[in-house]
């Protein structure tokens, strides 16, 4: 092989470990922020004493805010 063969498929490599650790720690951070956010409606809840938002609401934007944010760094990501 050429030397700048060796030097793509390292690259090429490289690109898939990093979009893994990419995947690995972006899914990781959506559900950490999923849980805060339910967190934080649901203690909103008990001080107040009775329901701000609906269940409904509380889960669609726990689960929708952080996919949101990951498809949106996603794109960042892929532009590189």
């Amino acid at each position: 092989m050429k030397k700048k063969d060796i030097e793509m498929k390292n690259l090429k490599k490289q690109c898939f470990m990093n979009a893994k650790v990419f995947w690995i720690f972006g899914i990781l951070q959506s559900m950490s922020l999923g849980m805060i956010i339910f967190l934080i409606f649901r203690s909103l809840n008990i001080i107040k004493g009775e329901s701000i938002i609906g269940l409904d609401t509380h889960i669609l934007l726990s689960i929708t805010f952080p996919l949101f944010l990951l498809l949106v760094e996603y794109v960042m990501f892929t532009k590189k």
